[in-house]
């Protein structure tokens, strides 16, 4: 499940996004926008700015923007450092499975194919595609 923390760094993102490429918006006008406390936001901005996802300044025109393009940054690299794994099981959230049943699980399968088409589908869907719209569903196997 994406938590809150997921949902805000997107938000957060694509606020970015829609700014020119050298400007820095302040965490208090994305705070403003979002309607989230300034101290949640610190503690995403932070993971982002660690996942190399957004950069910083200081100063009266201080903030933060975007560290790539749109189109470079997927959905599944923002919540891959906001929410860690997004495997729908625990026993998998490693990439492999740390469950001493694994070898007569016979679910484990299920578990792990629905892991690879969910990353294979956030990995296809960029901050650019949110905010066009293009987000068609469709996974080519």
């Amino acid at each position: 499940m994406v938590t809150t923390k997921g949902r805000y760094a997107l938000g957060m993102l694509l606020q970015l996004a829609q700014q020119p490429a050298d400007r820095f918006v302040s965490l208090k006008t994305i705070a403003e926008r979002q309607q989230v406390s300034m101290k949640y936001l610190e503690m995403i901005v932070a993971l982002l700015n660690k996942g190399g996802l957004v950069e910083s300044t200081r100063g009266k025109d201080g903030g933060y923007r975007l560290a790539r393009k749109a189109e470079e940054i997927t959905v599944a690299q923002v919540l891959r450092v906001t929410e860690g794994s997004m495997a729908p099981v625990s026993c998998i959230s490693c990439g492999e499975s740390s469950c001493e049943h694994a070898d007569t699980c016979l679910t484990l399968p299920m578990w792990q194919r629905l892991d690879q088409l969910t990353d294979q589908y956030l990995s296809g869907v960029t901050l650019a595609d949110l905010l066009q719209g293009k987000v068609d569903g469709s996974i080519s196997y």
